[in-house]
C-alpha cells in the first residue's frame, strides 16, 4: 500500500492507494508548502512497522484549498509490483471493495521540511536536480468538476531526472499501447466539435480515492443551482463509458462498474421500509466527511441515492440493467473478462437478476414496474409495461446469460432466464407490434371475448385508436407501441424502447428495418430540427394534466413530453449499425452538428421540431456530449458496435414455434405428483 504523509509534530498518514494516484486534501495540513514523502506499506513485517520509506519526494507549491490529484512518476518499485492492480485491501490480489478500504492504518514516519521552491532549487541541496512537469489535475470547486493545470516536481535519491522520463514514457507505452494507437488513430479524424466534445467529457470526469469512477450529469459553470446534476447517474454514464472505450480508455469503466457494485449492498430505506436486495442506484456522489470525528482529517465517501431523494421517490429499475449491459460491453471491447469472472461481480448481477425474476402476482413475462423508473424519471404514464423497461431487461437477460459462469448455485437462475427470456420475447413480438396491418386488426376487435382462444387477449376497445395515430401511421414500417395492460395500449412511439429492441434483438428483423423505415418515414416528426423525440406525439390538454399531474416541466412538446434528446444518437447509430443502414445515423448527426456545439450542448429541445432549447435545460449535459462522440466514433469503426448488440437467438425462435402450435388447456393441465402427500 502507499502512504502520504507530511511533517507537522508526531505527523499523520492522509490516505493509501494501490494506484499510481494520491491525493492531497483540504483541511488535513495548514501549511502551503513543504515536502511530501511516499511509503509503502509492507504487510509482511510487523504492525508497528510496516511503512517503509520509498526514495520519492513530491514537493508541492502552493497547496491548493481544494481538491487536488497528482500522478507519480519514479517509483520503479510500483512500477514493477504494483501496476495494474485494483484497489482493494491488498494490492497483490484482487477482492471486494468495501468502504474500509478507502482508508488503512500504518505508523507514521517524519520528513525534513523545506522552504519554498527557490530555497531548494538553490545551493548543494540534492533537490537541484528537481524535473519539473505538468500534470493535468482535478479541481473541485462549488461541486463543478474540471481540469486545470498545476507544476508538480519529483525526486529520486537512486535515480536522476531522466531517469524519471524514460520511467514514465516506459510506463506509458508497454502498458497502454493498444489504447494509445486507438487514440492516435481517432485523433487524426476528429473534427473541431469532437476535440471540444471530448476536452468537455474530461472535464465532467469525477474522481474517488485517486480513480477515474464517472461522470457529472451536467458540467456548466455557470449553473449556481445544479441540483443532483453534479451527480454521477447511472444510465447518464452509459454513453460516456462507451465513449471512453472506444477511445482505448477503458480504466474508468472498470472502476465505475466496481464501485457501483460496492454501492448495491448498502443499506436503503425510505420510511422505515428497505426494498430488495439488489437495486442498484440512480446516482452517487463523492463526498468529503471528517474521519473518526476529527474536522482536520477528512477522507472521500460514495453517497448513493435509491430513490430515498429522487423526486417522486422512485427506485431506478433501469440502473441494474445498464449495469450488466455495460459489464458485457467492457469484457468484449477490452478483452478483460476477468472482471466479468470476478466472485463479488458474479454475485452482483446474480442479485439484480433474483430481483428481476422475483415471482409476483402478474401474469405477463413482462416487467412490471411503476412510473418514473427508467430515462422517463416523471410521471408520463408509462406505469406497468413500458417498452424501454422490456427492452432494457431482456438485454440484460441475454447479457448475463453469456457471463453466468455455470455453478451449481446458478443452475435454476440460468434455466429461470432461459425460461423468461422465451416468453418475454414472444409476448413483445406479437403483442407490442403494431403497423398498418394490426392497427387494421385492432380497428375489428371484438370485446369481452371469454375464451382461451380470444383474438382480442387483453380486451382493447377499438375507440382507444386516437385519430393522429390512422394518420400518422406509414404503409411501410410499423413500431413497438409503448405500454401494453387489460384494456390499455399505450400507442405512443418511445424512441429508446424501439431502437433498444432492435439493438437487442428482441424484435424480429423484419420489425427491426420496419422501425427503421418509419423513422426515416416521419424524419420530420422524430428528428426535424434536432435528434430524437424521445417519444411521439405529447400529451397535450386535458389527456395533459390528467396524466401528468399538470407536470409544468413535461409541458407539450418538453422534456419528456415529446423533447428532443441528442443523447439518444448513440442508440441510434448502434441500431443503424446493427440493420447495416448507417446512413440514417449520418443524416441525424449531421443534423445535430449544425447547432448542438453553438447551442452549448443542451439536455433537451423544445417544440413540435425541436427548434427551441429546452426552457429548462441544462447546458453541457454530459450524456448529450457522450452520445454524439460515441456516434461519431462508431461510424468510424462500426464493428466495435458488437460490444452492444445481441444477434437473433434460433433457440428462442424455436421455442416460439412450439409456444404458437401448443393450446392454452393443455398448458394448465393439472401437474401430477409423484409422491403423495403425507397428512
Amino acid at each position: 500500500m502507499f502512504f502520504l504523509m507530511k511533517q507537522k509534530g508526531p505527523g499523520k498518514f492522509i490516505k493509501h492507494f494501490s494506484l499510481s494516484t494520491f491525493n492531497v486534501r483540504p483541511g488535513l495540513s495548514p501549511s502551503r508548502n513543504g515536502i511530501w514523502r511516499l511509503y509503502i506499506r509492507n504487510t509482511s513485517l510487523p504492525t508497528h512497522n510496516r511503512c517503509i520509506p520509498c526514495t520519492d519526494y513530491i514537493y508541492c507549491t502552493t497547496l491548493p484549498s481544494i481538491a487536488y490529484s497528482f500522478h507519480l512518476l519514479g517509483s520503479k518499485y510500483y512500477s514493477e509490483k504494483y501496476a495494474g492492480e485494483t484497489s482493494g485491501s491488498h494490492c497483490q490480489q484482487e477482492s471486494i471493495i468495501t468502504p474500509q478500504d478507502a482508508d488503512c492504518e500504518g505508523s507514521v514516519s517524519t520528513v525534513p521540511l523545506a522552504g519554498n521552491k527557490k530555497e531548494l532549487l538553490e545551493g548543494n541541496s540534492p533537490l537541484k536536480k528537481l524535473q519539473e512537469d505538468v500534470f493535468q489535475v482535478q479541481s473541485q470547486v462549488s461541486g463543478q468538476i474540471g481540469y486545470s493545470k498545476k507544476e508538480t516536481y519529483f525526486f529520486d535519491q537512486n535515480s536522476s531526472s531522466k531517469n524519471h522520463k524514460e520511467f514514465y514514457k516506459q510506463s506509458d507505452t508497454e502498458s497502454n499501447t493498444q489504447a494509445s494507437e486507438c487514440q492516435k488513430e481517432n485523433n487524426m479524424e476528429e473534427t473541431i466539435i469532437e476535440k471540444e466534445a471530448w476536452e468537455l467529457l474530461k472535464s465532467a470526469v469525477v474522481y474517488y480515492c485517486g480513480n477515474p469512477i464517472g461522470t457529472i450529469a451536467a458540467n456548466d459553470p455557470s449553473d449556481m443551482s445544479p441540483l443532483n446534476y453534479d451527480q454521477v447517474f447511472i444510465r447518464d454514464f452509459i454513453p460516456s463509458a462507451i465513449a471512453f472505450l472506444l477511445k482505448g480508455e477503458p480504466e474508468i469503466v472498470r472502476h465505475f462498474i466496481l464501485h457501483t457494485l460496492q454501492l448495491q449492498s448498502w443499506e436503503k430505506t425510505v420510511d422505515s421500509y428497505s426494498p430488495g436486495q439488489g437495486l442498484m442506484p440512480a446516482s452517487f456522489k463523492v463526498g468529503l466527511v471528517p474521519r473518526d470525528g476529527d474536522e482536520t482529517v477528512l477522507e472521500e465517501t460514495l453517497d448513493p441515492d435509491f430513490g430515498e431523494a429522487a423526486i417522486g421517490r422512485v427506485a431506478p429499475v433501469d440502473s441494474g440493467l445498464w449495469w450488466i449491459i455495460l459489464l458485457r460491453a467492457y469484457g468484449k471491447y477490452s478483452g478483460d473478462y476477468s472482471l466479468q469472472q470476478r466472485v463479488d461481480v458474479q454475485t452482483g448481477m446474480k442479485m439484480i437478476l433474483r430481483l428481476c425474476l422475483a415471482d409476483g402476482f402478474d401474469m405477463f413475462p413482462t416487467l412490471l414496474v411503476t412510473d418514473g423508473s427508467c430515462m422517463i424519471d416523471r410521471r408520463m404514464g408509462i406505469h406497468g409495461h413500458p417498452l424501454e423497461i422490456q427492452a432494457l431487461f431482456y438485454s440484460a437477460l441475454r447479457c448475463a446469460q453469456e457471463m453466468l459462469m455455470p455453478e451449481d448455485g446458478s443452475s435454476n437462475l440460468i434455466r429461470a432466464m432461459i425460461n423468461r427470456l422465451i416468453a418475454l420475447s414472444f409476448h413483445i413480438r406479437e403483442y407490442y407490434w403494431l403497423d398498418m396491418k394490426k392497427l387494421n386488426e385492432i380497428y375489428r376487435y371484438k370485446t369481452e371475448e371469454y375464451s382461451y382462444d380470444a383474438v382480442n387477449k387483453f380486451n382493447i376497445y377499438p375507440d382507444q385508436i386516437s385519430p393522429w395515430l390512422v394518420e400518422w401511421m406509414p404503409d411501410r414500417g410499423g413500431y413497438l407501441i409503448g405500454n401494453l395492460q387489460p384494456a390499455h395500449m399505450d400507442f405512443r412511439f418511445f424512441s429508446l424502447g424501439n431502437l433498444w429492441s432492435i439493438v437487442c434483438s428482441l424484435a424480429t428483423p423484419e420489425q427491426s428495418n420496419s422501425i427503421l423505415d418509419l423513422l426515416e418515414a416521419k424524419w420530420v416528426d422524430l428528428v426535424g430540427n434536432m435528434p430524437l423525440k424521445i417519444c411521439y406525439p405529447a400529451l397535450e390538454g386535458e389527456e395533459w394534466r390528467i396524466i401528468t399531474g399538470s407536470d409544468p416541466k413535461n409541458t407539450a412538446w418538453s422534456y419528456h413530453n415529446g423533447g428532443s434528446w441528442p443523447t439518444l444518437l448513440w442508440q441510434l447509430t448502434v441500431a443503424c449499425i446493427k440493420m447495416k443502414r448507417p446512413q440514417i445515423a449520418q443524416r441525424a448527426i449531421e443534423v445535430a452538428e449544425k447547432r448542438i456545439s453553438k447551442d452549448r450542448w443542451p439536455e433537451y429541445y423544445d417544440l413540435k421540431t425541436g427548434k427551441f432549447i429546452g426552457k429548462q435545460a441544462h447546458l453541457y449535459q454530459t450524456w448529450s456530449i457522450a452520445g454524439y462522440l460515441v456516434a461519431k466514433q462508431l461510424l468510424r469503426k462500426p464493428e466495435a458496435a458488437h460490444m452492444l448488440t445481441c444477434e437473433e437467438d434460433t433457440s428462442l425462435l424455436e421455442a416460439k414455434s412450439l409456444m404458437e402450435a401448443s393450446t392454452p388447456r393443455r398448458r394448465r393441465s393439472q401437474k401430477r405428483f409423484r409422491k403423495p402427500f403425507l397428512v
